[in-house]
């Protein structure tokens, strides 16, 4: 983490000093090393910078004082809030906290000599990020993006959590408007970028697939001439656009997919319930294998492997790394009830990740009941519930014994599923205990359950339930 005196902070962030009299000895005070930014008092350590954030509904300026209790050294401040009575800590002023931790972070990275692989898309970034930082582990010392820390605050918070010596860093970049991923890409400075596959993700913000694009397409604008951009290039559209865009000419374009004549594509591949074995288009590489279920973990992993190329990563590094290969809970995450899988897919959804998801059920366990749990897909504007009804009415319901959908546009897709199967092998339920009470039913036998659906839902409750009734079972 971000180890400087609070004068170089002040420096870096483009801050004034204040409260620097409020000991005996100033010198002192603003040679001090600080060790650490938090933004959340609770995660404050003694000797760390608190950043108040301010949002709709709160200012952290607020609670600086449980951030100094719990052993924050300074803290960056608005120059347009009262300093309290009895603030002792030093305060580096600035117009806008927001802004200078960016500019802190930054600076900071400017500092670094730390590679940098930045990740964005629509569809498995986090799962690309949490690959392709165990392949690089195998070989350096590597850090990533904790949990979703990608936007507008996150970026600069996994910045300033390098340590100087760290080798390679995985950077994940979200967006929710264009010009946000110009922006981080230009905090992160990426020695190289990723961009997973693009799909309707965000049409409730940006309207069209055409802006998905163009936003995505921002990380660019943070390469330096000569890096490598490694893209899917399984969709037309994005393609096209990417030809189109000027900034391609500086770069290396390393484009993987499903599809033969990438730099990296899959020459064959298994998936079962234990994983997915597959070969690449490199003959030199191996025969892989990942824990992670599903063909598109499998081309997540593709980014991953020629990320790791370019840094250096031998096959056989590649090969131990995937192996081992874990990603953030709830997507696709497995987990054993008694005789029964459930997989935990229940951090977002969106039409391509919900038919990868779907894709995956249909290919493992063969020998058991398969159940479909799906609740609404979010941020598709007004093409939602036509979005719905689309993958309802491709749902293979011989591979599926029972569908069961949850929330008004989840209930869309049912009634497209139900106008092709028996009414039996659909059901539609108003919360999630009533779900509960399903499963709990439908699990006497062995069975598979994908549980899939948005945020919003929070379906993991469902999980959560029944594994606490089996822990007491037992």
């Amino acid at each position: 983490m971000i180890r400087r005196t609070i004068n170089e902070l002040a420096a870096m962030a483009g801050a004034e000093l204040a409260n620097t009299n409020a000991n005996r000895n100033a010198m002192v005070e603003t040679d001090r090393l600080i060790e650490g930014v938090m933004t959340d008092t609770r995660a404050a350590k003694p000797g760390s910078l608190f950043v108040p954030i301010r949002g709709e509904r709160f200012d952290g300026h607020d609670f600086v004082q449980d951030a100094v209790n719990n052993g924050a050294a300074a803290a960056l401040w608005c120059r347009d809030v009262v300093i309290p009575d009895g603030l002792t800590i030093p305060l580096l002023l600035v117009d806008d906290t927001l802004a200078a931790i960016q500019q802190l972070s930054a600076a900071y990275r400017s500092h670094l000599k730390t590679k940098v692989i930045g990740i964005t898309g629509s569809n498995g970034k986090t799962s690309t990020k949490d690959i392709l930082a165990g392949l690089l582990a195998t070989t350096f010392k590597t850090q990533k993006t904790p949990g979703n820390f990608n936007n507008h605050l996150g970026v600069p918070l996994t910045l300033l959590q390098l340590e100087e010596d760290t080798e390679m860093a995985v950077v994940e970049m979200g967006m929710s408007d264009l010009g946000e991923i110009a922006m981080l890409s230009r905090l992160a400075q990426p020695d190289a970028a990723i961009i997973t596959s693009i799909s309707e993700v965000h049409l409730g913000d940006l309207h069209t697939r055409e802006r998905i694009i163009e936003a995505k397409l921002e990380i660019m604008q943070g390469l330096q001439p000569g890096s490598p951009l490694i893209y899917n290039a399984d969709n037309p559209q994005f393609v096209r656009a990417l030809g189109a865009n000027p900034l391609i000419d500086e770069l290396k374009l390393v484009p993987f997919g499903s599809e033969a004549g990438h730099a990296y594509y899959p020459t064959g591949y298994v998936t079962n319930e234990t994983g997915t074995t597959f070969t690449i288009s490199d003959r030199a590489c191996p025969v892989l294998f990942t824990p992670l279920l599903g063909r598109h973990q499998m081309l997540n992993a593709l980014g991953a492997i020629a990320a790791a190329r370019y840094c250096g990563v031998t096959y056989e590094n590649i090969r131990q790394g995937l192996r081992e290969a874990a990603v953030t809970g709830m997507r696709n995450e497995q987990i054993r009830l008694g005789s029964s899988l459930v997989i935990n897919d229940a951090y977002k959804s969106n039409p391509a990740s919900l038919r990868a998801a779907l894709d995956m059920l249909y290919c493992v366990h063969p020998d058991k009941k398969k159940i479909a749990v799906i609740g609404n897909m979010v941020e598709l504007g007004e093409e939602a519930a036509e979005l719905h009804r689309n993958i309802g009415s491709e749902l293979q319901m011989e591979q599926i014994d029972l569908l069961v959908t949850i929330g008004e546009m989840a209930a869309e897709l049912g009634a497209a599923a139900r106008a092709r199967y028996p009414q039996a092998a659909v059901l539609h339920c108003e919360d999630k205990a009533a779900i509960t009470e399903l499963l709990r039913e439908q699990l006497r036998e062995p069975s598979v359950v994908l549980i899939k659906g948005s945020r919003a839902l929070q379906l993991e409750d469902i999980i959560t339930a029944l594994r606490t009734e089996e822990s007491v079972a037992s």
